[in-house]
């Protein structure tokens, strides 16, 4: 009996943690040649440092949410129906998923998940996350005026690049982004631009931490390459008989930042 009670506490302690932390989509690139194969990880973690890291801790279910591909012409690929589960246990590791891609263009990774949990009081938990990549003929010249990345999801709580967030990029280039909430600009927010090989500090991080202006924009120009996670939460109580007393936003973009522009070299 002992042992049942310690697997149940053990379970909901788990439950509670995967509640309270972020999704992300992660590529392997973010340039690749006509005709290749991305692969593509949906993780769950970013919950050290007041959420502001690239630690996994518990594991995303594909299958709560959505997880797609979303193609140059529109067209949406699930990416649940090829996942494989790369963890352990239940609640280690990440999924991964392989995606060919056969035409040219900027392509976009979203995932969204919305459910109840309860951890003391019930939540609701409202999760996205975005990537792109470049799909180009050749890698010896990679377009720059690509469009389409500007184009909102309809996320509750959204980040929306407002320059290309893979080329042209680079060190001196900016990561420029438009946090949205049911489809309105949220200003005065904190985003978080997080490198993958830095520790943001205590507290607001002027380095690596802007709050939104009064339309919802933020920006922050790497001095290096990396992979960044830019970060948003927001929390709102809600009106009682909704089933749940509060409600949790998280927005999440993953670029990844060459040492070298690909477009011009620089």
């Amino acid at each position: 009996m002992i042992r049942i009670l310690s697997a149940l506490l053990l379970t909901g302690t788990l439950v509670s943690l995967a509640s309270a932390h972020d999704t992300w989509v992660e590529t392997n690139t973010g340039i690749l040649r006509t005709g290749d194969a991305i692969y593509v990880d949906l993780k769950l973690g970013n919950h050290g440092n007041n959420h502001r890291d690239f630690k996994l801790a518990s594991k995303a279910n594909p299958a709560d949410g959505t997880w797609d591909v979303v193609q140059p012409d529109g067209s949406k690929f699930d990416l649940t129906s090829v996942a494989v589960d790369l963890g352990y246990a239940p609640k280690e590791g990440f999924w991964n998923a392989k995606y060919v891609a056969d035409e040219p263009g900027l392509y976009l990774v979203s995932h969204a998940r919305d459910s109840i949990v309860n951890h003391g009081h019930p939540v609701r938990s409202v999760k996205s996350g975005k990537t792109f990549f470049i799909v180009s003929d050749s890698l010896a010249q990679v377009p720059s005026d690509l469009t389409g990345f500007d184009k909102p999801q309809g996320h509750a709580l959204e980040l929306v690049p407002t320059e290309n967030p893979v080329a042209p990029l680079g060190p001196g280039k900016p990561i420029a982004v438009q946090l949205l909430f049911q489809g309105k600009p949220l200003a005065d927010t904190v985003v978080s631009f997080i490198p993958r090989r830095e520790t943001l500090q205590e507290g607001f991080d002027e380095t690596y931490e802007r709050k939104t202006d009064a339309n919802g924009q933020a920006s922050f120009t790497p001095k290096s390459g990396d992979q960044y996670l830019v970060v948003a939460h927001l929390e709102q109580p809600e009106a009682s008989g909704d089933g749940y007393d509060a409600t949790k936003y998280s927005a999440t973009l993953l670029v990844i930042v060459p040492e070298r522009c690909p477009c011009c070299g620089e």
